[in-house]
């Protein structure tokens, strides 16, 4: 990668390790008969939509917005769930959405009708009350969660129309999760499952990661098919661009104080990867290590007025000095989707690498898109 003719900041989206991962839900989908949906929350440059239209089943969005991009960029299946969906959007929701699930026999009970009668594929999503991770940020399971019907608030029969369940609880974890949340769901929710269609396993699956046990996730969906009939949905995102994409950055100043030396970059964990502050979450920067760990440690900066906009301590074998580019891996998901125009500061330019190691721009930003967010 010939960093000196890239522009900076800048998000570059690697092709070649998109299809790895492509192939990877590809495998699941042909050994199960399972369809896999991308989450849009997590990556939605739709650029290159065609080529994940090759792989998956179509695409499953939060809002209007990010349904109607699945509808006209990818043009396969279009699944949507809110917390609550809008009087005024329901039409357009209607005309472009496959599958509708709810969140509450209320919105069911509000919208359901025009829903059916527009031959729509209508779903509750469920919460199992099973909570299999600690971070109650992203626990949809925690005490109090205003996601899902609980067992206690079901009915003992479901509505007529209603053809399928959803739930999604996971959060970056593994297929082990999945087989104990499944418990869970068939002990509280299994008396109906013989009498929907399909079954959505939502998303939080990190089936491309190289520890990620492939054989239980394919053996939890041929259960639930052989033992319920039921059609089985997947919608990962991460897992879709997982360490297929860079953000490369440029050292704009060095600022001593305390004994630490702070590198101002013209990226921003506030703006560029909110993650890193919100989880928190410490990308990996090519070359890096751990703080102290290797000759020089540095701690990366940004350039906005926050104090705390802060990416991590790092350390490398060389000096890092004003103008050197740095590069952080594993940024194409819930970066793009995520970031904002905090300060005025400019977004990153979206590049990709193709196939043949080329970089292809696809979208430069400027300070119109700043002013025509404002008023």
């Amino acid at each position: 990668m010939d960093l000196d003719k890239i522009n900076t900041p800048c998000y570059l989206i690697d092709e070649r390790s998109l299809i790895r991962n492509l192939e990877i839900l590809k495998g699941v989908k042909d050994r199960t008969g399972a369809k896999i949906l991308l989450a849009q929350k997590a990556f939605a440059v739709f650029s290159v939509y065609p080529l994940l239209a090759k792989y998956l089943d179509g695409t499953t969005a939060s809002g209007l917005f990010e349904a109607r991009l699945g509808y006209e960029e990818m043009g396969k299946e279009v699944h949507i769930f809110s917390p609550a969906y809008k009087d005024e959007e329901f039409d357009e929701i209607l005309s472009i959405c496959d599958h509708i699930v709810f969140n509450s026999f209320t919105q069911w009970n509000k919208f359901g009708g025009s829903a059916a009668a527009n031959k729509k594929s209508c779903g509750i999503r469920i919460n199992p009350e099973f909570s299999t991770q600690v971070s109650n940020i992203y626990d949809p399971c925690a005490p109090g969660s205003r996601f899902g019907v609980t067992a206690a608030n079901f009915p003992e029969t479901l509505p007529q129309g209603i053809e399928g369940l959803h739930f999604h609880t996971l959060c970056e974890q593994n297929s082990d999760d999945l087989a104990k949340t499944l418990e869970a769901v068939e002990s509280k929710f299994g008396k109906h499952l013989h009498n929907i269609k399909w079954l959505n396993f939502g998303g939080g699956h990190h089936i491309t990661r190289d520890d990620y046990d492939i054989d239980l996730l394919c053996a939890c969906i041929d259960k639930m098919q052989t033992k319920y009939g039921l059609e089985i949905y997947l919608e990962p995102g991460e897992a879709v661009a997982l360490n297929a994409g860079y953000l490369v950055a440029t050292v704009m100043d060095s600022v001593e104080n305390g004994g630490v030396t702070n590198l101002i970059l013209d990226t921003s964990a506030a703006c560029h990867m909110p993650d890193v502050l919100e989880m928190p979450y410490r990308p990996p920067c090519i070359g890096s290590d751990l703080p102290f760990v290797k000759k020089f440690t540095y701690r990366l900066t940004a350039n906005t007025c926050l104090a705390g906009d802060v990416i991590g301590d790092y350390s490398f074998d060389n000096k890092i000095t004003i103008g050197h580019k740095l590069v952080f891996c594993d940024m194409a998901h819930y970066t793009m989707v995520k970031n904002n125009m905090f300060n005025g500061i400019n977004l990153p330019s979206i590049k990709k690498i193709d196939l043949d190691g080329n970089i292809v721009n696809i979208k430069e930003f400027c300070y119109s898109d700043y002013k025509n967010r404002l008023s």
